[in-house]
């Protein structure tokens, strides 16, 4: 482990953020408080924390929706911290990539032990503790996308803004080329918090990411179609990092 473990505390309650990262600088650890999922979002952009502590109510996008779109591109121990205490809600909350679920209220000492706990097993798993310095780049078949400023650089040089939405989606593929991605786990992604799932949304966005690409319709070169499955992105990809 190591020595000071930068920990993320992400609440909407600050009483309750500012006692958890005091009670842990204490205990020999650095934390960070965040009251949204943009903040923490914007931050881990710039510096990996070794583990998150995320509440599941929070204002705008919530701490479910957040953690299933982190667990595409990222590997860092999430301990979910929420006042929904039943057996589903704890279920639901593991089933979507969470590494442990922690009831509200609950005690420091048993928060300190189940962080220590998920450190030790991430590193006796051969897991760091701190997931990879963030991307940069990444390279493909030419092409280049810059995820800090979302530009999408083709193979002459012409850059373009891509939308949210496009964005997103192609960094999903990105981080998982050679895989099949299914159709609910992308649809997730790009959908925003609050609307209803609507299946062709996923079709309408792959049609215009392989447009900006310039991909033929018919016969994709990148993101090929997997029948019945979902998606899959066949270019080899090669990552920047800081």
């Amino acid at each position: 482990m190591q020595d000071h473990p930068l920990i993320f505390v992400v609440d909407d309650d600050s009483v309750l953020r500012e006692q958890v990262v005091a009670y842990l600088t204490s205990h020999g650890f650095e934390a960070r408080a965040f009251s949204g999922i943009p903040a923490v979002e914007a931050a881990l952009e710039k510096e990996p924390c070794a583990l998150l502590l995320l509440d599941i109510m929070l204002p705008g996008e919530d701490g479910l929706s957040f953690c299933r779109r982190l667990r595409a591109q990222s590997g860092v121990p999430v301990i979910f911290l929420s006042a929904l205490g039943e057996l589903t809600d704890r279920v639901v909350g593991l089933e979507i990539g969470a590494d442990d679920y922690l009831v509200k209220p609950f005690s420091s000492r048993e928060l300190l032990a189940r962080i220590r706990t998920l450190l030790r097993r991430m590193e006796d798993l051969g897991v760091p503790s701190a997931p990879p310095p963030p991307v940069t780049a990444y390279r493909f078949a030419g092409w280049t996308m810059e995820p800090r400023t979302r530009l999408l650089i083709d193979p002459s040089g012409l850059a373009g803004n891509l939308s949210a939405a496009e964005f997103r989606l192609l960094r999903a593929f990105l981080e998982h080329p050679h895989e099949v991605m299914d159709r609910e786990c992308l649809l997730e992604i790009i959908q925003r918090r609050g609307t209803e799932p609507f299946d062709r949304v996923l079709d309408v966005q792959i049609s215009r990411l392989r447009s900006r690409l310039g991909e033929s319709a018919k016969e994709p070169r990148l993101i090929k179609t997997a029948r019945g499955d979902g998606y899959l992105f066949a270019a080899s990809v090669e990552k920047d990092t800081e």
